[in-house]
């Protein structure tokens, strides 16, 4: 009889248990089947990159025939892509560099003081959010065409700086007001002003918030092609994008160079997001939750 018992309540246990595996296992299954629908368009990329013009059109979803590695070497120098890699980058850096130097001076004020218009301040922040900003481009053109600086880098840094500082003070400033108060009210104490307070204990404890800011950032800066169009026309200024553009005319496009020289351009996004991907996740998930 007690065996009997234990025999039933044991098949009992095993039940949760193995309905609790089983649902663990459609979850990964699920989540395997989104990794991979969202990573083919890159895998298909990369595919495409290897194959000749006919191959694109005769099998798009298949494995090239033959892989021609060339394609890339031809699309390198074609597009002058040593070049634009390097404009793109000094571009980039300097943008990302001010927007977190001043999106975090502002953050810092914003979330750690009280003063009359705090308000008025934020919310002209968010406008600049609101602003599309390819609706900018004509003014913005008259405006650098005045001041003489189409067709040098701060026609594209001062722009990219200043339509990402809204978002980098936004999320800059939700990291700050998650801190507690009493840190700063001891580094007060102990004789530390606000410009210590700032870059020695904010900066660090920022980190999370400032590599989010710094990889949308980079993400935007690297990819735009608008700006790069309309500022820029001398060949030795033009940008990652601007280069992508030379493989099509109005009458044909070479898709197995522009397939290689696509591939070389995410090269750089796809490492930034690999060694940013874990900082990215705090700063994304910080201040959502106090306490």
């Amino acid at each position: 009889m007690e065996g009997s018992l234990s025999l039933g309540s044991s098949a009992r246990g095993r039940g949760p248990v193995l309905r609790r595996r089983f649902g663990e296992l459609v979850i990964r299954l699920a989540l395997a089947l989104y990794a991979l629908v969202t990573l083919y368009p890159l895998i298909w990329l990369f595919l495409s990159a290897f194959k000749t013009n006919d191959e694109f059109f005769s099998k798009p979803f298949g494995l090239p025939g033959q892989w021609s590695f060339d394609n890339f070497g031809r699309a390198w120098e074609v597009s002058a892509m040593g070049t634009s890699i390097v404009n793109s980058l000094l571009v980039t850096v300097l943008a990302l560099v001010l927007t977190l130097v001043f999106g975090a001076l502002a953050a810092f004020a914003l979330a750690r003081f009280e003063f009359r218009l705090k308000g008025f301040w934020m919310g002209l922040f968010l406008l600049g959010m609101l602003i599309p900003v390819h609706s900018t481009l004509v003014p913005l053109f008259i405006l650098m065409k005045k001041t003489n600086l189409l067709d040098t880098y701060a026609a594209l840094v001062l722009p990219y700086a200043a339509f990402e500082l809204p978002l980098a003070v936004f999320v800059i400033a939700a990291f700050l007001t998650s801190i507690p108060k009493e840190i700063e009210e001891a580094a007060l104490i102990d004789g530390t002003g606000y410009w210590g307070i700032f870059l020695r204990m904010m900066l660090p404890l920022s980190l999370p918030a400032l590599s989010t800011v710094a990889i949308l950032g980079f993400l935007r800066f690297w990819n735009d092609f608008a700006f790069a169009l309309v500022f820029i026309s001398k060949p030795a200024l033009k940008t990652v994008p601007l280069s992508l553009s030379v493989f099509a005319t109005g009458y044909s496009t070479d898709y197995k160079l522009t397939m290689a020289a696509l591939s070389i351009a995410v090269l750089p996004t796809i490492l930034a997001f690999l060694l940013f991907q874990e900082q990215i996740m705090k700063g994304m998930t910080a201040g959502a939750v106090k306490g």
